[in-house]
């Protein structure tokens, strides 16, 4: 059955901890490694969790050693993340990786999606083209095993749609490869442009460049619990004991309340201006940054303004939470002077992502139901693409494929 993850964020989060909490929700240790047995990496790491108690609170670790030095724990998770290391494996060498494993394309393509995230923003900061980029606290190991677990674990774990709550991070500076930096994280503190983000007041780096990457990929609000049926509760451990505040990432499984009729519902907000004064470039740009800045849906919709000139009504559906956000992008990429907002219940259909078997290899279809009765399937582009890629076939057939195997 099709679950939705709930992942509160009150002490940041890392890959690691991430992982841990999935563990601790059900997911075998054995199943994840047969899924990391895939990647091709054989004998260079090996895999350990353990129960154990942050301020009380009983949950797992997840760790991973390097065969090339059995002593050394992987501590990704917040407060103890090195960034000082520099592996030098370049984008292109982990892309390289994850394509010639036996992971499913499935898992492929998120994977790539989360460190394409990572590097695009480690471009940014260097003014640097993706190519060029060489990680260095991303670029180990234990980070590839981190998002690729990461990964399996949603799969494993049936999840089909994840949620986190607002985000946290502490302060002070933190030791990576280009010198002392204040926290969030360079890499962090890009990888979320544009989610709504606060410091509080503990010392210690509570989000990482992984955590964060996993966070922008999955997540689709960042908001508190509205209408959620928890099921079960994992908790995920990080290294260090932080005094008054569990070092713990809290995984709610379930799904959110569906309507009498079948349909699930949720409150968003609908942002509007009118505009005669732009151009359809500077237009297109504007609806580009708003939906990478969390909009769940941007149209502009033609209108006659005054004095009977053309213009458009832009219209912005998004969660309450990237309300101030995104009022912000309006203001500085368009001619606006003013918003109308208001708050608006949204009826869906019950969304679910199934592994649709076309002779070509497994795609990702989303299946949108009411009441238990299939209304919709759409296969999802980029595993219709990495399936097109690999098989030297065209994509509208890899798409036609996947959505009549899908309809059975």
């Amino acid at each position: 059955m099709a679950n939705t993850l709930y992942l509160d964020c009150f002490s940041g989060l890392s890959g690691d901890m991430f992982t841990a909490a999935c563990l601790d929700l059900g997911l075998p240790l054995p199943q994840l490694e047969l899924g990391l047995a895939k990647l091709g990496l054989h004998g260079e790491f090996h895999l350990h969790s353990e129960k154990a108690e942050r301020c009380g609170i009983a949950g797992t670790r997840f760790l991973v050693h390097e065969a090339h030095s059995h002593s050394h724990t992987h501590n990704h998770s917040p407060h103890s993340h090195d960034h000082s290391h520099a592996h030098g494996r370049s984008y292109r060498n982990i892309e390289q990786l994850l394509l010639k494993s036996s992971l499913d394309n499935s898992i492929k393509a998120r994977s790539l999606a989360i460190f394409r995230r990572i590097g695009e923003a480690e471009a940014h900061i260097h003014g640097k083209m993706l190519d060029e980029i060489h990680f260095h606290e991303v670029g180990g190991i234990d980070s590839i095993v981190d998002i690729v677990s990461a990964c399996l674990c949603l799969q494993a774990l049936d999840i089909t749609k994840v949620l986190a709550s607002p985000l946290v991070d502490g302060t002070g500076t933190l030791t990576c490869a280009h010198g002392i930096f204040p926290i969030p994280a360079p890499a962090t503190l890009a990888i979320l442009s544009g989610i709504p983000i606060r410091q509080i007041d503990v010392p210690h780096e509570l989000i990482t460049p992984t955590g964060a990457a996993i966070l922008a990929e999955f997540a689709a609000s960042f908001a508190p619990l509205y209408n959620f049926q928890t099921n079960k509760i994992g908790y995920g451990l990080g290294t260090r004991d932080i005094p008054g505040r569990p070092n713990v990432l809290r995984a709610l499984l379930g799904r959110e309340s569906a309507t009498t009729d079948g349909l699930e519902s949720d409150v968003v907000v609908q942002m509007e201006t009118n505009l005669d004064d732009c151009s359809g470039e500077i237009l297109g740009h504007l609806s580009e940054k708003l939906l990478q800045a969390g909009a769940l849906d941007v149209a502009y919709l033609p209108l006659t303004m005054k004095k009977n000139r053309p213009g458009v009504q832009l219209q912005v559906i998004a969660p309450e939470s990237e309300q101030t956000v995104l009022a912000a992008l309006i203001f500085a990429e368009s001619s606006a002077f003013g918003l109308r907002v208001q708050k608006i219940q949204r009826l869906k259909l019950q969304r679910e992502l199934v592994q649709a078997k076309t002779p070509w290899g497994p795609v990702t279809v989303k299946i949108g139901r009411q009441a238990g009765t299939i209304l919709q399937v759409s296969p999802e582009f980029e595993s219709c693409r990495l399936v097109a890629t690999a098989s030297g076939q065209p994509l509208q057939a890899i798409y036609d494929a996947a959505k009549v195997a899908a309809s059975f």
